[in-house]
Parts: structure tokens; C-alpha cells; sequence
């Protein structure tokens, strides 16, 4: 078994190796004038092979990209370093850290048993309750697998079990509705504030870096709230529509959130002292631009704090690997990204593909661009991945074909936060959903393809009304 695991991981890391040196060994096009750009794109494209294939770690495979772009005198070191000083990158670590303590005060599932308690009557209501508690939480979790996965997810299933629901014969009862609705309802929350994923964040690093778009935490919460608004409450109406539970009432919901706040009693210091925090940081990212402070700067003040009030210790925010995993693999991606488009690759590839698109307005070009980079993730398991492999070339097309920059970036972030309802392997919390064994594959596919379409109307129509009242284009 180890050995069939191990040929496999070869052969995966083997196959990302061949496809980089094919386009080492190739002749550079005409108009690209730095060799390096070439050879950093062989690289660069062999890297995001090996972390959609994951034959090691995505730390490892950073790792040996740093090794290999500065031995073959591709990059200098500081060069090859250099996204490490990032301040996004540093902004997810920062957010990571503060995730840890709002999950360990168990303040997530104390807010999502209180909004249970108050209008989990129907099992409509119930589906919005979670989602809303998924929604307050989403600007201090920037992991949805952390958020929906570790938080909403444990609940959901204790809610259906509670109520009768089982994988199965009884799985209609309510189970496969909450599962199917408050995992999509997810997808929404994850697109409305710019620290909901890691994603996210990755995407604003390569849009300050190739586009020169500075995209703030206040600019991204208000592009996405009237969009962001509609597409809550129509996606979880949406799934009661097409797969409505057998249960009309939910008292048992209610009963259940009242028991498990009784046994977590009142609210401790801890508890107390991150919500005090949570709201602090939110007023200054939602204020960033009477006060002058970054979305990073915010984000260390924050963690500060919790560090002072011996509410998060170092020791605990070393043990949250995933905080030091994100800043290897996005500190590294963030770095190559910068030296593409210093070298010309990206300008060059814009200006190329955008011969393509001549004489299209800009809109249908945006359109089109959209489409595809939304309905590309069906080959994609990450959304990091997602945004890693497409978001630079199809951002760069789309301003070269006219398209106002600030609107290209948001239209990209939030078609890739869609595009997690598409399988059952989309991203990182949807196994943990689909895994419960509620939906089948068919189900989850079938629902995820109607459910991108209706976002696509929202998020493009409604919201390009919206984006237009506030001066993105």
C-alpha cells in the first residue's frame, strides 16, 4: 500500500517536472525580451502543477521552487523572498492566529446556537440561522474549512441527527436540505469580506503586484454587500424550492441550542476579551480609510492584544500550522508573481491574448472571461490553486480589453468564491459536507451547476448596478 502511494506521488511530481521542462526547452516567443521570463514561467506553471497534483506538501513544493529558481540564477534569493514581506500574506497569518482563539473560546458555536435558539423554528429558518452565524464569523475566520468545516459543519450535523435525519431513508427529513443549504450559503459568506478565505487574500497580493490594484478590506465588504446580501438570502430559498425537507417545524432545533448554551454556561473572560477584539477589528477594517490603518496593520493589533491579555500565547499561535504553512506557499507564489510581470511575461500575455478579443466590447469580453475562469474550477481541488493557475492571466486580459481594473479583480474574486459550489471536491470544507453522505455526487453537482448560474445573475447583474452606484466603473 505504501508503495503504491509513493509510485503514485512520483509519478504525479515526475509528470509537474516533465510539463515545466517542456516549456523550459521551448524557444522563447518573439516580444518577450527577458529570458528569465520564460524560464521563471516553466517554473512557476511545474509549481502549480505540484499543488493541484500534491505529490508532497505545498510547504515542500515551495521549498524546492525557492531552491530551483535561484540555482538556476532565474531569481536572486531576495528576490525568490521577497513575497514573504507581502503584507496580505502577513494579513492571513495574522487572521489565522485570531481564528485559533475565536475557536478555542468556542465563541463561533456560542453565536450560532444563540441565532438557533431565536428563529430556528422552520427548517427554512434553521438554514438561514446557521448561515448568518457562518456569516459573522466569516471576516475573523479566513479558512472556510476552518469556518464551515470546524464550526458549522459539527452543528449541522447535530441539528439533523436531534431532528430524525440520517444518511439514507431519512436523509430527506431535513438533513440533506441544511447540508446542501448551509454549505452553499458558505460560498456566499466566503465572498463578502476579503479575510473570509485564504483565496481571497491571495488573489488581492497578485492584484497589487501585477495590476497595481490595491483593493482595501473596506473597498472589497462594500463592492460585495448588496450582491453579497441578495445571494444570501436567495441561496438557501433556492435549495427549499428544488429539495424541500419532509419536516416543516423545528422545535427540537431550538430545544437543542437552548441545552448546549446552558451547558457552556455565561461567557468567560476569553470569550468576552475576543469578542471585544472581533468588534474592534472589524470598525477599523471597515474604517481603513478615515483612519489611515492597513488591513494588516489592524490584523497585528488585534493579534497583539490577544497575545497581551494571555488570551493566545506564542506557543499556541506556533502550534496553528496552518498560519506558517499559508505563509510558506502564499509568500512564494506572491514572489514568482511579482517576477513575471517585472520580466514582461504577464504584460506580454495580456497584450497576446488580447488580440483575441479585439473589436468586443468590454463587457462581453468580461463576460466571456468570467465564464470561463468560473467554469475552469471543475479542474480544480483548491481554490488557492484555482486563483494561483488563472487569476493573473485572466485579470491581465481582462484589463487589456478595456475592462475597468478595479471591476476585473472583484468580478475574478467573487467567480471563484461561486465557483465552490461546482463538485464535491471544490474546496476545502465541501468533503466534510459531501462526506456526511446526505447528498449524492449526482445531487451535489446537479445543484451546484443551477446554483452558479443564479449567482452568476446575481453577482453580475445586480451587482454590476451596484458597482457602477459606487464609482468601480
Amino acid at each position: 500500500m505504501r508503495s503504491d502511494i509513493y509510485n503514485s506521488a512520483l509519478a504525479k511530481g515526475l509528470f509537474a517536472i516533465a510539463v515545466g521542462a517542456i516549456i523550459w526547452f521551448i524557444p522563447i516567443p518573439e516580444g518577450i525580451k527577458d529570458p528569465r521570463a520564460w524560464k521563471l514561467l516553466a517554473i512557476f506553471v511545474s509549481t502549480i502543477l505540484a499543488f493541484i497534483l500534491q505529490p508532497l506538501p505545498m510547504g515542500t513544493i515551495s521549498c524546492i521552487t525557492i531552491a530551483v529558481s535561484t540555482a538556476t540564477g532565474v531569481l536572486k534569493i531576495d528576490e525568490a523572498l521577497s513575497g514573504f514581506a507581502n503584507s496580505t500574506v502577513w494579513l492571513v497569518v495574522s487572521a489565522f492566529i485570531f481564528a485559533r482563539a475565536f475557536i478555542n473560546a468556542n465563541l463561533g458555536r456560542r453565536i450560532a446556537y444563540l441565532i438557533i435558539r431565536a428563529i430556528g423554528t422552520s427548517p427554512l429558518k434553521l438554514a438561514y440561522a446557521l448561515c448568518l452565524s457562518d456569516l459573522l464569523i466569516a471576516p475573523a475566520t479566513p479558512s472556510n474549512t476552518a469556518r464551515a468545516g470546524g464550526i458549522i459543519f459539527p452543528i449541522v450535523k447535530s441539528v439533523a441527527t436531534v431532528l430524525g435525519s440520517e444518511p439514507g431513508p431519512s436523509a430527506r427529513k431535513i438533513g440533506a436540505f441544511l447540508i446542501k443549504a448551509v454549505y452553499n450559503g458558505d460560498t456566499v459568506c466566503s465572498s463578502m469580506f476579503l479575510t473570509a478565505t485564504a483565496s481571497n487574500t491571495l488573489l488581492a497580493a497578485l492584484a497589487v503586484k501585477i495590476l497595481k490594484i490595491d483593493i482595501s478590506w473596506g473597498t472589497w465588504a462594500l463592492a460585495a454587500f448588496v450582491p453579497g446580501i441578495v445571494a444570501f438570502a436567495v441561496v438557501p430559498y433556492f435549495i427549499y424550492m428544488v429539495n424541500p425537507p419532509e419536516l416543516t417545524e423545528t422545535p427540537e432545533a431550538r430545544e437543542l441550542a437552548t441545552k448546549e448554551l446552558v451547558a457552556m454556561g455565561p461567557m468567560g473572560r476569553q470569550e468576552k476579551v475576543v469578542t471585544g477584539v472581533f468588534v474592534g477589528m472589524l470598525v477599523l477594517w471597515a474604517t481603513s480609510q478615515v483612519t489611515g490603518l492597513n488591513a494588516t496593520t489592524v490584523a497585528f493589533m488585534g493579534v497583539s492584544t490577544l497575545f497581551l491579555t494571555k488570551v493566545t500565547t506564542w506557543r499556541m499561535a506556533l502550534e496553528e500550522s496552518a498560519a506558517w504553512d499559508t505563509l510558506v506557499w502564499m509568500g512564494t507564489i506572491v514572489g514568482m508573481a511579482t517576477y513575471l510581470n517585472n520580466f514582461g511575461l504577464v504584460p506580454w500575455f495580456a497584450k497576446t491574448i488580447g488580440l483575441y478579443v479585439v473589436g468586443l466590447s468590454w463587457t462581453t469580453a468580461m463576460f466571456i472571461i468570467c465564464i470561463c475562469y468560473l467554469y475552469a474550477h471543475y479542474a480544480f481541488a483548491s481554490m488557492t490553486a484555482h486563483v494561483t493557475a488563472l487569476f493573473p492571466g485572466f485579470a491581465a486580459i481582462g484589463v487589456a480589453a478595456g475592462v475597468p481594473p478595479y471591476l476585473a479583480v472583484l468580478i475574478l474574486a467573487f467567480a471563484t468564491n461561486i465557483s465552490g459550489s461546482l463538485t464535491h471536491y471544490a474546496a476545502g470544507p465541501t468533503p466534510i459536507f459531501f462526506g456526511a453522505g446526505y447528498v449524492s455526487q449526482a445531487d451535489w453537482w446537479r445543484t451546484g451547476f443551477m446554483l452558479s448560474v443564479i449567482q452568476l445573475v446575481i453577482w453580475l447583474g445586480i451587482g454590476g448596478i451596484w458597482w457602477k452606484i459606487i464609482g468601480l466603473w
